[in-house]
């Protein structure tokens, strides 16, 4: 079996990253359990929003991303079972290309250059399965996939979702 795996809000968390950032620049202190649906930048006041969605372009926002809990040790698993690649949208912005390799050097050593896709669209990618938190990557993928949860997509239906990384690892080890 051959999966894609998505980095942003799957493997790393840039929704807590964009909730440090804004508690720092605007001495706030807004946490997830605050955040019912949507963007983060669609929970602040609006005068905050231009400053919320410019984190990803700041150099470092992608480098020093904490793991998602159990995503490092089931990712591992994964990768000695199928065929595993990830598949992320390294080209949207400007820093994040070589960011993002740098962290899966540093966070998941065992994942090889020859297994990082870093693309713009993925619905050209061909495998069984997408581990995704956009729906919109999901939507045209031929094989399975599985939403991995996000405030920004609790209304998005139609897809089988998973919370956390331990479901995944019930679900294919």
């Amino acid at each position: 079996m051959t999966i894609f795996v998505d980095m942003d809000d799957v493997l790393a968390d840039t929704y807590g990253k964009h909730i440090e950032l804004y508690n720092i620049e605007h001495k706030q202190d807004l946490q997830l359990s605050h955040i019912q649906s949507g963007e983060v930048w669609h929970n602040v006041p609006e005068i905050h929003h231009k400053s919320v969605r410019e984190h990803a372009l700041q150099p470092g926002f992608f480098r020093d991303l904490i793991p998602i809990k159990d995503s490092i040790q089931v990712m591992e698993a994964l990768y000695n079972k199928y065929e595993v690649y990830i598949a992320t949208a390294a080209t949207q912005f400007p820093n994040s290309l070589l960011e993002k390799v740098d962290w899966l050097a540093e966070h998941m050593p065992f994942i090889t250059w020859q297994h990082q896709i870093m693309c713009g669209h993925k619905f050209i990618l061909n495998g069984d399965l997408l581990i995704d938190d956009r729906t919109y990557n999901l939507e045209k993928f031929q094989g399975d996939t599985l939403l991995f949860n996000s405030p920004h997509n609790v209304g998005d239906t139609g897809y089988t979702r998973v919370a956390n990384w331990q479901e995944i690892a019930e679900r294919l080890l």
